[in-house]
């Protein structure tokens, strides 16, 4: 071919690319992409498939990994591990629980047909790393007894760091199969983030090389002004690193600020960026950004401003699977159902009796916080009802069910069985007021007898105001709602947002059960 001849068929090749990208379906965001806790995100991409896993603490099974091809709609697909421990902790045995604790943001990295995810569990002062083949294929575990804080994994020349720490940000090498720490490998501080001015320095770090630059982001919080993103860069792994901020501003009228998260390249080569925003209540939502790169540097947002809403240069591809309504047909809980820690082999069913979720009591509780066998979906904003059919008749005298508005500030609405029967019950159970006491204080909103063992109970949320309104119906049509509304808080106790939570637990004596025919998400 004469080069007159080359270059004509290169131009017309150009065109033919150019071409069927500008006539590729391309996706709307709307942020948030999903109103509800999915906080401390990590995304990679495997082809042209995108997996986000984010932070679930003590909930079972734990660290959700999710699927999307368009980066905008995500379905919960596997879970990283059933539960981290198999003792008092995840047991909710001797006052011990994992709340506010358990798996904290996990880095998921995918290197030579393997997927890794590495995160810290803060009640076991250690560091887990699982790896597997495959997602939904199962994934192999190994523990290093040393606690790395917002760690993210780092694979270059057939070595592998962790970078991580809270203000003093450090890279530690490990052995090259993530068994443990490498002897004689590289730890040292990497870079300090700055003191003065910020009540909160630099975590939740997220590393990569690209190009001729080694990048960190993380998120710090500059005292009198909303959470940023900053990002910190160097040609070399070990060398001076610089800053600058990415991504900083109010969003949607809250001043929280959206920061901390991944960036990830597309297949046609576009950047994009998952940032969480702190949301009150409902936990911290997620958010997608565009990239953009000028100097070097990455561009979150529009000039390092959260958007609202863009086009994504991917096509639109499923639907959102992270909270879902259940009639309780089939053999298998839904993954969108977490425990709160782990739950009571043999103590719930789906076919004791067809059609229903049965919930039995198997170890003693004096309360919902240290109760077996509670299982729990996300709300979501910016308002949302979750209503159950329960039925009662197994109770035994010391013995609740019910639903919750489950947070460490909590409502419930449930019945009871007393000495004196069945009663339909309400409350509202908030921590005590001295901050070393573990006591809890609660007010009784309702107690009546039951005359029935089924009633449909429902919690209405509004995350606008961060209220949430118990209330029942004894024939499924006419409601009655409790006029005094819970008063939702975040809380760091917990450190999850809100979830429905449906329980059975006992006071007095163990084998009682509760049946819940559906649960509707509305």
């Amino acid at each position: 071919m004469s080069r007159p001849a080359f270059f004509r068929a290169l131009m017309l090749a150009v065109a033919a690319v150019a071409a069927a990208a500008c006539s590729r379906p391309v996706t709307t965001c709307v942020n948030p992409l999903t109103w509800t806790d999915i906080p401390d995100n990590d995304v990679i991409r495997v082809g042209e498939d995108y997996y986000m896993v984010s932070t679930t603490m003590y909930f079972c099974p734990g660290a959700p990994i999710m699927h999307s091809r368009d980066l905008v709609h995500w379905r919960i697909v596997d879970y990283v591990y059933d539960c981290l421990e198999d003792d008092d902790v995840y047991n909710l045995r001797n006052g011990a629980n994992a709340y506010g604790k358990g798996q904290w943001a996990t880095t998921l990295r995918y290197v030579d047909g393997r997927f890794w995810a590495l995160f810290i569990a803060n009640d076991q002062h250690r560091t887990y790393v699982y790896s597997t083949s495959g997602i939904g294929q199962g994934w192999e575990r190994k523990v290093i007894d040393r606690p790395f804080h917002d760690a993210s994994l780092f694979f270059e020349d057939g070595r592998v760091y962790v970078i991580w720490g809270n203000g003093d940000i450090r890279i530690t090498e490990l052995e090259p199969d993530l068994s443990g720490v490498k002897p004689g490998g590289v730890d040292r501080l990497l870079f300090s983030c700055p003191r003065e001015g910020y009540g909160l320095r630099g975590e939740g770090t997220h590393f990569y090389h690209i190009g001729d630059w080694y990048y960190a982001l993380t998120i710090d919080w500059p005292r009198g002004g909303p959470r940023t993103e900053t990002c910190w860069r160097s040609r070399t792994l070990l060398g001076e690193y610089e800053s600058r901020t990415i991504l900083k501003g109010e969003f949607d009228g809250r001043r929280d600020g959206v920061a901390q998260g991944a960036i990830v390249q597309t297949q046609y080569g576009d950047w994009y960026a998952m940032m969480f925003q702190d949301h009150g209540a409902v936990g911290r939502i997620p958010t997608l950004q565009p990239v953009t790169w000028t100097d070097g540097w990455p561009v979150l947002g529009r000039d390092g401003v959260p958007v609202k809403e863009f086009t994504v240069n991917l096509p639109p591809c499923g639907e959102d699977y992270v909270w879902a309504s259940d009639e309780f047909d089939s053999g298998t809980l839904q993954p969108v159902w977490q425990w709160n820690h782990k739950p009571l082999d043999g103590c719930w069913s789906l076919s004791e009796r067809p059609g229903w979720l049965r919930l039995t009591t198997a170890q003693l509780a004096t309360g919902l916080p240290d109760a077996r066998g509670t299982l729990t979906q996300r709300t979501f904003g910016p308002q949302c009802t979750s209503s159950v059919l329960l039925d009662a008749s197994g109770l035994q005298p010391g013995d609740c069910a019910g639903i919750s508005a489950f947070q460490s500030h909590r409502a419930d609405i449930g019945l009871r069985r007393t000495a004196s029967g069945l009663e339909l019950y309400a409350l509202i159970e908030t921590p005590g007021s001295d901050p070393g006491s573990t006591a809890r204080a609660t007010r009784l909103l309702l107690c009546r007898p039951a005359g029935s063992p089924q009633v449909q109970l429902r919690i209405r949320y509004d995350f606008v105001q961060d209220l949430a309104w118990p209330g029942y119906s004894l024939d499924g049509e006419e409601w009655t709602e409790l006029s005094e509304p819970l008063q939702m808080r975040y809380t760091l106790d917990y450190f999850t947002g809100y979830r429905t939570a449906l329980f059975c637990y006992s006071t007095l004596q163990t084998g009682g059960c509760a049946d819940f025919d559906w649960f509707r998400q509305e």
